[in-house]
């Protein structure tokens, strides 16, 4: 019982601006990709690559940024998959070509993506609704069931 009150108590301590700066907060994680006869190590996104990945997301039409969701599972991945030294193994450009490989492959890096990056299907729906379009999946009802991470 004495160590669950000294664990409460480690949780909740307050944190100095070098405790937050030296922090180690982005995680990997080794998913097995059947498909691909291996493993693939997935890190999650820091804030900055968060926001560069959701950037890229948008496209211009005229004066109008709109979402592109298009290809999105392969585009995380390309963010998210790392070699050994933590560099990623895939380039923006790579996103098209990555878009080709198994569904089921892209779909199981991309939910542990996603989950390390904390961007939830919610999120996707946002980006698309804060510019006046649906999300990927959706049909024009406003009263219909979210859309399944899952295609």
């Amino acid at each position: 019982m004495q160590a669950l009150a000294i664990l409460a108590t480690l949780r909740s301590m307050r944190l100095s601006h070098d405790d937050i700066l030296k922090m180690k907060d982005v995680f990997t994680e080794e998913v097995d990709v059947p498909e691909w006869n291996g493993t693939v190590l997935v890190r999650g996104l820091t804030g900055k690559q968060r926001d560069n990945f959701e950037a890229g997301l948008l496209e211009r039409r005229g004066r109008r940024m709109i979402p592109n969701t298009a290809n999105i599972r392969a585009k995380l991945v390309a963010w998210s998959v790392v070699d050994d030294d933590g560099s990623r193994m895939f380039t923006d450009a790579e996103a098209e070509e990555l878009g080709d490989k198994s569904a089921s492959a892209m779909d199981r890096i991309y939910t542990v993506a996603a989950k390390l990056s904390g961007l939830t299907e919610e999120d996707v729906e946002e980006l698309a609704e804060n510019f006046g379009t649906q999300a990927p999946g959706k049909n024009s009802s406003t009263t219909s069931p979210k859309a399944s991470t899952k295609q």
